[in-house]
């Protein structure tokens, strides 16, 4: 299902008829957060999460503070539910056995960088997590979830989109207000041009992160060629985006739901497709664990890394959460 344009923003009166429902959205959901006494994990745990529905770029911000943190000796673990996934959990992900099918595509990606946990339960991944090392839990996603208590939760931000209508499910693209959601946030990490100039709406003083995407070399090697581009995730305009900026020919694009089960018929029709156009087919990296195992060589996947822009400005974020005493 792709996310309806009214949610973008624009003159459409239906989020002003889904007013009442998003009111009803919000309110249950501040219930569900006072019902609830979280557990508090003896080490640090840090929320990668987002306020709007899909799409914001949580993975690529927890791989890049799952790199930041390795280098700097922690002992770190993914914790994430598996969206599209089979596993309950808790599960430890092993990328040579597990498919997405079975516990979701980007736990395969968080997998590559550090042991990783799929688990329903997010208290139940973190006890795995910790029994298994871990001296810092990175939770992929799980802002709005108060199972489990965070040290430190960044909100991530595409800077394309920003919070696009400002209003809550299902009138708009917000899980919960953005007021209520800033007020529990130790920092925002807005990923690319500030285009929804949301840097200057923030209310609360909460500290603003840089970032941006970057593409590896091999994804450079697609410069001024022709491509047929199709990504099944949140928002794949970002990724043509990034396609455009690397100086590849798109010549044809084609969108699937996000999380989209990719069958051989898919790929065997787009690879004819893109034969007859002349060009390679290529997707998110995301979106290629999805592929059918025959057909993923018949693909190229576009990995992109995200760059802080002032590392030490992390650094200072992330200081008082890494210092303090746990247990």
């Amino acid at each position: 299902m792709r996310p309806p344009e009214f949610w973008h923003g624009g003159s459409s009166i239906a989020p002003r008829l889904l007013a009442p429902l998003s009111a009803a959205y919000a309110a249950l959901g501040e219930v569900r957060r006072r019902a609830v006494t979280p557990w508090h994990a003896p080490v640090p745990v840090i929320c990668v999460g987002n306020l709007t529905v899909g799409g914001a770029g949580k993975t690529p911000v927890a791989l890049a503070l799952g790199g930041h943190l390795l280098a700097r000796g922690r002992r770190v673990a993914y914790v994430t539910r598996g969206y599209g996934g089979q596993a309950p959990g808790p599960l430890a992900v092993d990328p040579a056995r597990h498919t997405a099918r079975a516990v979701g595509d980007e736990p395969l990606l968080l997998a590559a960088r550090a042991p990783t946990y799929v688990a329903r339960d997010r208290r139940a991944g973190a006890r795995a997590a910790i029994a298994g090392g871990a001296d810092l839990v990175i939770l992929d996603d799980g802002l709005q979830n108060p199972m489990l208590h965070k040290d430190l939760s960044l909100v991530v931000v595409d800077g394309g989109y920003g919070f696009g209508n400002g209003r809550v499910l299902p009138g708009g693209p917000l899980r919960e207000p953005i007021a209520a959601g800033l007020a529990r946030a130790g920092a925002i990490v807005l990923v690319g041009a500030d285009e929804r100039d949301v840097g200057a709406t923030l209310a609360a003083p909460v500290p603003l992160l840089r970032a941006r995407l970057a593409p590896d070399a091999a994804a450079a090697a697609l410069r001024g060629k022709p491509v047929y581009a199709f990504a099944g995730i949140g928002r794949p305009a970002k990724f043509y985006r990034t396609l455009e900026e690397i100086g590849a020919t798109l010549v044809a694009r084609r969108d699937f739901a996000d999380h989209h089960a990719y069958t051989v018929d898919d790929i065997m029709r787009l690879v004819e497709d893109a034969a007859r156009m002349g060009a390679q087919p290529v997707t998110t990296v995301k979106d290629h664990v999805r592929l059918p195992d025959a057909a993923r060589p018949l693909v190229t996947a576009v990995r992109v890394e995200l760059v802080f822009d002032d590392p030490a400005a992390l650094d200072r974020v992330l200081g008082p959460i890494l210092e303090r005493r746990h247990g």
